[in-house]
């Protein structure tokens, strides 16, 4: 175990232990009596005393020193009572210490971080051990140290915390790493130096494992262009997992919002715990690993063995458990595995209780016997419970796979439970596969391929006697033989269905797409108009889409699927896929084939972002440097592999490949998911690999792959010549060799098999951040072009506040659960309108960059602002907007300020603003600036759906594209013009007076503070004067005001705006008052600007030159506190 490092003063000391290894800075030391040799009469004392003393006082036989040069003082770190324990932590100092100590220029630094290192690892082990116990007193312990040391929002839920070592260049510094639900937080206080961290994960664009010469295990994190780098963690893979899975949580959730929404685990940031991201991983690798539907948690493992009938032995494995399904794994995971469905089970018994075995009978007869179960009497009595079964069925089930006959049963049984969903159902769903409508197979001519064929199904039968057929069947390492041979067309839609996992979601609900059919046809969306669109360009070669039996299949499949989940609705590709599917598989199998791959197999393909596509992509290119580097160093640009392989993914090699072909690579996926198109491009790209090493350009390059993909051949194919595509009909115009499908599947296997599951999910997960991260980083740049050329901001201080406007869009996600932003953020929407703030974001950021921010009505001015800014009423702005604004304060002429703060002070900007808390003074709460900043404004629905017509004309709601509005939006850009000062209205009293008192708050501090309240005042008492002379003008008849009457106004307006310090009842009463005696004096833009531009205090400091760093500096340090505060 480690231990507090103690000094051991070693001189006394040396004949009370005996060397066993050393080196610079570690002993291990053996005591006397322990051990080969009895160490003469010291040892035996030794031994002696140690015997007779109680355990308390028992020192362990072996212990480890640190030890400074040239020192006598040792350092006590670590003992051990057994050599492999001792040796243990010797490795772990050897493999994580030593290396870091080099780098350190004096003995004392050394030392310091030695017994620092040590300390964090006791804390860690002692929290591990309180974890497990379930004592939270540590543990809150902790949470108050987070709170206290980074200064986040109550809210903030830390989920665990790790000692570690944070590298500050060549130097590390131990500390503590914090992990809560949206920062990694690093913090150190060693020797007088405090370093304090925090990175929020959806900023984080690279997260790895990685080691070099001095880190021999660290993780690399990459935020905003820097690199921190994490090390010497006690468990550094569960730490990494867990940082992973935080990681991708806080993307999904700020950035990809469609799949975010439908999880209702992480819907609430505050329910994560570590625990139940532990759980929540290895429930999702279950699912994935077995194609259970995503709802499926796991609940229980259990090591045992099951009895393999054919084969006649018992294999090791893992017994998984979830709510509907029993699951098995070899722990080679190939080797063997079953599925078995809990609707499935008619009986569950104890068998032979001396090996603690477990037999499950199903339906056709069949029975799987698990022993070496531990807890096997439990265990049986819950999955008797679960499956509603007694211990004594009717019937006789064996574990032995059942017979031909039995087989034949289980054959009708399967095809009874496919038709489930078909009773009752509209006539116009089809119930055969298009293949066999427009390509019945020829019992009687029996050519070569056909006999191949034959062959083939042959094969696969002699599979399922002996292996059982449907959803419990054997799983083995033959099964993947014969699907890399290519599955017969007569089995193909059975076995898809098999092997994706979509045979499950039928099973579970009967009638579900018959539903979904009658519920949308007619319906006419975005979705509906782009599927007819490319109904009749989804293979148009084969006979099936040239009539309308496979049109209206094809129709219904994808209608049905856009109304189930709009938040896809319909992509590009689908259709493609979705036609092969069709010819093979029954139409509601097809349809449920097509919910697999979308939601399961291919996560995130499908939507407009295609980011799960991207992912791939990036973990394609990654594969490419590992396994084909000659490649790679020959590619200047790797981006050249991204752009052609995207079809690759999109449609598994069906839009490159002949149908005939294509179909094989669909076989495999459906078997091994993605694993094996990845396996298949790399196997593409070695083939080629001579051709593209001469390739002088892209151009060249993608001929060389698209006249080998035209060369692919499906040899044994029993398809006739007018549906096959292949290369032969283009003999005439190129020579290319012919390659076999079935080949290239099997070199691909030979050559990359050896890439795991494990390794893929892995990598879609480090890739995931890049991707997410690369995308906004074009989202940023499309932004910046087109705000930079309306603003006078310099490029890098326009990015720095991009940052800070996106930041504080997600920092209002952080930390509650249903967040309004959040709800507004839509990648599909125009870049500016991606990332919007409502009124209570914008005062944070007005309070942290407004020149004008430190007014004492700085909440009015801000309210003001946003609804200037607010044009379509919807309560929120865009970072176009934002920037404008204070493009004005901070660049613009003295008459592009003043007209700002003209047009803050009438309507619609302007609204009567009254604290309900006196004591606040003219601060707002959060609930009283929404509510201000909602007056005059329409419904919210009304007004959101008018914006959305207004920005995104096709997604005005179920009807078609508005060309008329798309071109109406297009002529009011083009005729936008700049606005007339003679065109904005007049200003009344009242609200000359709230600009006026406005003035003076920006004055207050200034150095020419009394000469600029002098103008001021001298140029409200001319426009006042102005003003009545102006209307005894105009009005030589009517009742007004005698000249001293209107002087004596004027002077009770001025005091009233010099009394800021005076109660805010009588200023309220003052204003009234002067409202009630006139309500027809105003002013316009033109006079109050002719009268300020007579004051040079007054232009001076409008036109002083202001600079916004020093703002954005400080923002960037103070918006988190900020939030936090809000």
């Amino acid at each position: 175990m480690w231990l507090k490092p103690e000094e051991v003063l070693l001189k006394s000391a040396l004949k009370l232990w005996v060397l066993e290894r050393s080196n610079r800075y570690f002993v291990l030391q053996r005591r006397r009596g322990y051990g080969e040799d009895g160490g003469g009469l010291a040892g035996l004392l030794m031994g002696t005393l140690d015997a007779v003393l109680d355990s308390t006082s028992k020192v362990a036989p072996f212990r480890i020193l640190h030890q400074t040069p040239d020192s006598q003082v040792y350092w006590s770190i670590a003992c051990g009572a057994s050599r492999e324990e001792i040796t243990g932590h010797w490795d772990w100092l050897e493999h994580n210490v030593m290396k870091t100590l080099s780098v350190f220029d004096s003995n004392e630094d050394v030392t310091s971080f030695v017994q620092g290192k040590i300390r964090g690892l006791i804390a860690e082990e002692g929290k591990g051990s309180f974890i497990q116990e379930e004592d939270p007193e540590k543990f809150r312990e902790a949470i108050l140290k987070f709170e206290k040391c980074f200064g986040l929002a109550e809210q903030e839920k830390l989920v665990t915390y790790y000692s570690c070592s944070y590298w500050r260049g060549r130097v590390p510094c131990q500390g503590w790493l914090y992990l809560s639900t949206n920062f990694l937080s690093f913090y150190s206080f060693l020797l007088g130096a405090e370093i304090k961290l925090v990175i929020s994960w959806d900023e984080i664009s690279k997260l790895e494992k990685t080691s070099n010469v001095i880190l021999t295990e660290s993780i690399h994190v990459c935020s905003r262009g820097e690199d921190h780098y994490f090390s010497m963690f006690l468990h550094i893979n569960e730490t990494f997992l867990l940082m992973e899975q935080l990681a991708n949580y806080a993307v999904r959730r700020l950035f990809d919002k469609e799949t975010f929404e439908s999880d209702l685990v992480l819907r609430d940031p505050l329910q994560i715990t570590k625990r139940g991201l532990e759980n929540r991983a290895h429930s999702e690798q279950f699912s994935a690993f077995f194609r259970l539907p995503k709802e499926e948690t796991l609940q229980e493992v259990h090591e045992c063995f099951l009895w393999v009938p054919f084969s006649h032995f018992n294999t090791l494995g893992k017994m998984c458990i979830s709510e509907n399904y029993i699951c098995f794994a070899s722990q080679d995971g190939s080797l063997c595995s079953i599925i078995i469905p809990v609707r499935e089970v008619i009986a569950v018994e104890k068998a032979d209780p001396a090996n603690k075995g477990v037999s499950i009978s199903i339906r056709g007869k069949r029975a799987f016997r698990f022993t070496e179960v531990k807890d096997f009497e439990h265990l049986v009595a819950k999955l008797r419970i679960r499956s509603g079964t007694t211990s004594s069925p009717h019937h006789t089930a064996s574990t032995e796979v059942a017979t031909t006959s039995d087989s034949d049963n289980l054959v009708d049984y399967y095809e009874g439970q496919l038709m489930a969903g078909q009773k009752g159902s509209s006539k116009t769903v089809s119930t055969e596969a298009l293949m066999t409508v427009f390509h019945p197979q020829d019992a009687d001519n029996l050519d070569s391929k056909m006999l191949k064929e034959k062959m083939k199904e042959q094969s696969w039968n002699i599979l399922f006697v002996e292996r059982g057929r449907g959803v419990s069947m054997f799983r083995t390492k033959k099964t993947r033989d014969l699907v890399l041979r290519g599955i017969p067309e007569t089995l193909r839609g059975e076995l898809w269905l098999l092997f994706s996992g979509a045979v499950n979601d039928m099973a579970t609900n009967p009638g579900y797409y018959t539903e979904l059919v009658e519920k949308s046809l007619g319906t006419c969306t975005l979705a509906t108009d782009e599927i007819e669109r490319d109904l009749r360009r989804s293979l148009p070669e084969h006979p099936a889409f040239q009539s309308d039996t496979g049109i209206s299949a094809l129709r219904r499949v994808l209608t049905a699927y856009a109304y189930r989940n709009p938040k896809i609705g319909y992509c590009q590709a689908m259709n493609i896929l979705t036609s092969v599917l069709l010819l093979y598989a029954k139409e509601e199998e097809a349809f449920w084939l097509l919910v697999a791959v979308c939601e399961r197999m291919l996560p995130d393909y499908f939507n407009r972002r295609i980011i799960g596509a991207l992912v791939d992509q990036a973990v394609f290119e990654e594969l490419i440097r590992d396994h084909l580097s000659q490649l790679t160093d020959h590619m200047t640009d790797m981006t050249f592999f991204s752009s052609i392989s995207l079809s690759w993914f999109l449609t598994l090699f069906i839009s490159v490949l002949p149908i005939e072909s294509a179909v094989s690579v669909v076989d495999c996926f459906f078997y091994d998911g993605i694993k094996a198109v990845l396996q298949l491009g790399l196997a593409v790209l070695d083939y080629n690999m001579d051709k593209l090493l001469t390739c002088k350009d892209d151009a060249e390059a993608v001929t060389v792959l698209s006249r080998f993909f035209d060369s692919v051949t499906n040899k044994d194919s029993p398809l006739p010549q007018a549906v096959q595509q292949a290369s032969n009909l283009n003999d005439t115009k190129s020579y290319h060799p012919k390659v076999d499908i079935t080949d290239l599947i099997r070199e691909s296997n030979e050559k990359y098999g050896d890439i795991r599951y494990e390794d893929v999910e892995s990598m879609r997960c480090r890739n995931r951040l890049y991707v997410i991260q690369t995308l906004e980083v074009t989202t940023k740049q499309n932004v910046l072009r087109v705000v930079s050329q309306d603003v006078k901001f310099s490029p890098s201080d326009l990015e720095e506040l991009y940052e800070l406007f996106k930041k504080e869009h997600f920092l209002s996600c952080y930390w509650s659960a249903n967040s309004p932003v959040l709800r507004h953020h839509d990648p599909s929407l125009p870049y500016l309108d991606q990332y919007r703030i409502d009124c209570q974001q914008f005062r944070v950021l007005y309070h942290l960059l407004s020149p004008w921010a430190h007014c004492a009505n700085r909440d009015s001015l801000a309210l003001w602002t946003f609804r200037l800014l607010d044009e379509n009423a919807d309560c929120l702005i865009n970072f176009k907007e934002f920037a404008c604004a204070l493009d004005i304060m901070y660049n613009g002429s003295f008459t592009d300020k003043l007209k700002l703060l003209f047009k803050l002070h009438i309507p619609p900007a302007f609204t009567e603003v009254e604290s309900l808390s006196p004591s606040k003074g003219d601060d707002l709460s959060k609930e009283e600036l929404i509510h201000f900043s909602q007056l005059n404004v329409s419904s919210p629905v009304d007004s959101q759906e008018a914006d959305a017509l207004k920005r995104s004309p096709e997604k005005a709601g179920k009807g078609k594209i508005d060309i008329q509005a798309y071109l109406k939006q297009w002529q009011d850009e083009l005729l936008k013009k700049e606005e007339n000062i003679k065109d904005l209205p007049r200003m009344n009293q009242f609200q000359f007076i709230q600009f006026s008192k406005t003035l003076y708050n920006l004055f207050h501090g200034d150095p020419e503070e009394e000469s600029l309240y002098w103008a001021i005042a001298t140029v409200t008492s001319l426009l006042l004067k102005m003003e009545e002379v102006g209307r005894r003008l105009q009005s030589p008849t009517s009742p007004a005001k005698s000249p001293a009457s209107a002087a004596e106004s004027s002077t009770d307006s001025q005091n009233t705006l010099k009394k800021d310090s005076a109660p805010q009842q009588t200023e309220r009463r003052n204003v009234q008052s002067i409202r009630r005696d006139d309500h027809e004096w105003s002013f316009a833009f033109e006079q109050i600007l002719a009268s300020l531009l007579n004051e040079p205090a007054l232009v001076r400091f409008f036109e002083k030159p202001l600079d916004i760093k020093a703002k954005v500096e400080n923002a960037k340090t103070s918006q988190l506190k900020a939030r936090a505060r809000v």
